[in-house]
């Protein structure tokens, strides 16, 4: 239950649900999968990260991917940051470990401890 209640991000007092983010990034045709967490800051409570995986062969760059998003969701929507990567992570059933990444994003945040909602 608490991954669940982890896939809305807030930020700034606003809350956004990470599924559509994710749906605006895999939206791109070079992208083939995509995983956005809430990243720690100290500005706006959390900023939305995003993991992606491109498609073999294609190319796009950070700024490319985010001016896709924001022509598809609300701009305070779009991932501030994104990170490529070769794979994500998942389960014996195929679901993304977004846990994974929310802790990776913590640590290198410096913080120990969860975020309590």
């Amino acid at each position: 239950m608490r991954d669940r209640a982890e896939d809305v991000v807030i930020s700034g007092g606003e809350n956004i649900a990470t599924i559509e983010v994710e749906h605006a990034l895999d939206s791109h045709p070079a992208v083939l999968e995509a995983a956005v967490v809430g990243a720690p800051d100290p500005k706006w409570g959390e900023l939305l990260k995003a993991f992606v995986v491109l498609r073999p062969g294609e190319q796009v760059n950070e700024a490319q991917l985010i001016a896709h998003a924001r022509g598809r969701i609300a701009h305070y929507k779009a991932p501030k940051n994104i990170v490529f990567l070769e794979e994500l992570s998942k389960t014996s059933t195929g679901k993304t470990r977004k846990f994974e990444l929310r802790e990776r994003e913590r640590e290198r945040a410096g913080h120990t401890r969860r975020i309590s909602g």
